[in-house]
């Protein structure tokens, strides 16, 4: 049987990998690599970077071009016979990283390179790579005894299963519950694109009526929209009690075991590596570095942001009372009567800019904004194998001609698709037998798919969360780094990769940009300036309440992996609502469990390290502070910020990149002006 996952090919074939391919290609694999681990130390010669770790670079690039787009799909189309086999695979990956990261002869290797004449004489990627290599072998556990060694093995294995366990219950539950709806009285208040959402639903379920579900372009629209409180409320309930031990599915899906069973897998494994805490484990490989500095980054936002959410929040509730006729305000009202008070301070709504933000046109203005930036040019490409007939493929091209990356196109909401929005990595770009590979992401989204022969109309915040997903991308495919292990993404600390994302967001709120973009779906006309001097005045609309529920999540993951909280489900929740008192300004019903959906720090790549969104914000609001003295499209501040950021991937300290575009340290004052917590003129300390 001839494999597809084991063909030499430059990108998948989507349409040809199935289930039972999936095992038999990361065995062999698997083997492949620790064949060649072994012949390479067997080797007596002094080792070198073209002896050792170039082999090994290659090595690694396969395996991950092998279980990249398995792992996509298991995002994307899930099923049963691919979870099986995506899950048996795990613990071998699991097995196979800490094989290496304990083997004693591979880590002598490393040390040997790093103290050798020729270590000097390497590029700063590749000795940034050994560097890495040596902190990592100390992570995995190189030091530990024998005992000890297995032990680490053990846990590592457990929390792959858990954390990958936790995703497949959220997204389960997520899709387990729906609202069927033949009462259209039901409806009041909804934008039609929801009701025909709901429409199709149902059609697609051979219901009758409308038909909602938890996806985000269905659930979203009722919370903000619906004129029906009981309706809200049971959307909200089912929404926020998703995994969990209450709500419609108490129990069914329930992810309190598994949450704190990972947390005390996390902090026994930080125990054996000799780390007070997860969380101070974790900082090794980030920016910031101690938990004190998080914490008081963290405190210093609360500080500057707490008592202007409290007078929000004191508006809503005057006016919820007065206008909405609500004596008491539930969380289930704070969207809707926020919106509604939104509307009457702004004579603004989200709808109002849906139908001059058609997804096509979006994406072709998206393509102009980082064509006058860096000098991009993007066009898609046809014949390229997808896994969806929605799917698009685009590639990347320089002022030079030189094609620099590819991109799938993921945009809309689907059924067996996890939620939310993301970029990952397809093929990394690195040196080829004297070729470059050409670096390809995936971009995937939730937006409402086109209905009734019109073409999907994005709401600003999703047009935002687009901008915020090509930020990525871009960061993966302009490196210019020769060397996977610090190309693109790869080797950023967590707390800075963020800082590309968030800094194109910016383009979103400018005229000069969204006037490359922003036309009517039927007529072809720009944004009203009336429209759009609206849209900018709301811009910082509830701007503290945003900022301290961010801060309330990035403490709350911190101080759970600092303090070492979590010995239980009553633990989990104490914590949280610890954590509530002393930020928030919402408190929620008794049975809300946001936690048990809390998958960005259950089961990505977010653990002690959420805060990361808000230390990148200071970071990119600062970057973007230059285009707003120099011009948004000035030329010589977008192409230092390709050379200075985007095109050094990991191979140099975020910090020193920074100043090297920025001209000095970041300032918190930009973050603080951009969410209206600060006047325009103001600074503060950073």
């Amino acid at each position: 049987m001839t494999n597809p996952l084991l063909e030499n090919l430059r990108l998948p074939a989507f349409s040809r990998i199935n289930p039972e391919h999936v095992e038999p290609a990361i065995d062999r694999l698997i083997d492949e690599h620790r064949a060649l681990v072994r012949g390479l130390l067997e080797k007596r010669e002094d080792h070198t970077w073209e002896s050792l770790m170039q082999p090994l670079e290659d090595k690694d690039d396969q395996l991950h071009r092998a279980w990249s787009p398995v792992s996509h799909l298991h995002s994307v189309a899930d099923n049963e016979a691919l979870r099986r086999a995506y899950n048996a695979c795990l613990p071998k990956l699991t097995d196979h990283a800490t094989e290496l990261g304990q083997n004693q002869d591979l880590y002598r290797a490393c040390k040997t390179i790093a103290g050798s004449d020729e270590f000097s004489q390497l590029d700063i990627s590749q000795q940034k790579i050994i560097e890495n290599a040596l902190r990592d072998f100390r992570l995995s556990g190189i030091e530990l005894g024998p005992q000890e060694k297995n032990k680490y093995k053990t846990l590592q294995q457990r929390l792959s299963q858990l954390q990958t366990k936790f995703e497949e219950n959220l997204l389960d539950a997520t899709h387990g519950w729906t609202k069927s709806i033949t009462d259209e009285a039901l409806l009041g208040g909804l934008p039609e694109t929801v009701i025909e959402l709901a429409a199709e639903n149902a059609r697609q379920h051979e219901q009758k009526g409308w038909l909602f579900t938890l996806e985000f372009p269905s659930y979203h629209p009722v919370m903000t929209y619906a004129d029906d409180r009981e309706f809200r409320k049971e959307m909200y309930t089912a929404y926020n009690t998703r995994a969990s031990d209450q709500g419609p599915d108490a129990g069914k899906w329930d992810n309190g075991p598994l949450m704190t069973e990972i947390l005390s897998l996390r902090q026994e494994l930080a125990a054996l590596l000799g780390y007070q805490n997860y969380a101070a484990c974790s900082l090794v490989k980030k920016m910031a570095e101690t938990p004190a500095e998080v914490m008081e980054f963290l405190d210093n936002l609360v500080r500057h942001s707490k008592a202007v959410a409290e007078d929000e929040i004191a508006a809503l509730k005057d006016f919820a009372g007065q206008e909405c006729g609500l004596e008491e305000l539930y969380a289930w009202d704070i969207p809707y009567c926020s919106e509604k008070l939104r509307q009457n301070r702004f004579d603004f709504s989200q709808e109002e800019l849906r139908p001059y933000f058609p997804a096509n046109r979006i994406i072709e203005g998206l393509f102009s904004v980082v064509n006058k930036l860096y000098g991009l040019s993007i066009a898609p490409k046809d014949g390229i194998d997808v896994w969806h007939p929605d799917v698009m493929f685009f590639e990347v091209k320089d002022a030079q001609g030189q094609v620099r990356g590819g991109f799938y196109l993921d945009l809309y909401a689907r059924s067996h698709k996890r939620g939310g929005a993301w970029m990952d990595e397809c093929v990394t770009r690195k040196l080829n037998n004297g070729a470059v590979q050409t670096p390809v992401a995936y971009l995937t989204c939730n937006f409402t798919p086109p209905l009734s022969g019109k073409p999907s109309l994005l709401t600003h915040d999703e047009v935002i969360t687009l901008f915020h997903e090509f930020g990525h991308g871009l960061h993966h495919m302009l490196t210019l780094i020769d060397y996977a292990g610090v190309a693109g993404i790869n080797g950023v600390p967590w707390d800075a990769v963020e800082l590309p994302s968030q800094f194109l967001e910016n383009w979103c709120w400018e005229r000069e940009s969204l006037d490359l973009f922003a036309r009517h779906f039927e007529t072809g006309q720009p944004v009203p300036d009336k429209l759009f001097d609206k849209m900018r005045r709301a811009r910082t609309f509830q701007s503290g309440m945003h900022m301290v529920r961010q801060l309330e999540l990035a403490l709350f993951d911190f101080r759970l992996h600092h303090e070492q909280r979590g010995r239980d489900t009553t633990d989990i929740q104490s914590l949280l609502d610890e954590v509530r008192q002393y930020v928030a300004v919402v408190n929620p019903p008794a049975d809300n469990r946001f936690q048990h959906g809390f998958s960005h720090i259950f089961a990505g790549g977010y653990a002690a390290g959420y805060y990361s969104y808000k230390w990148a914000e200071v970071l990119s609001a600062d970057a973007f502070s230059r285009f707003e003295e120099d011009g948004i499209f000035n030329a010589a501040a977008g192409n230092e910020f390709l050379r200075s950021i985007l095109e050094q991937g990991g191979s140099r300290d975020p910090m020193d990149l920074f100043i090297e575009f920025r001209g000095r340290r970041p300032a918190i004052d930009a973050l603080l002006r951009h969410s209206g917590i600060l006047p325009q003129d103001n600074k503060v300390a950073a």
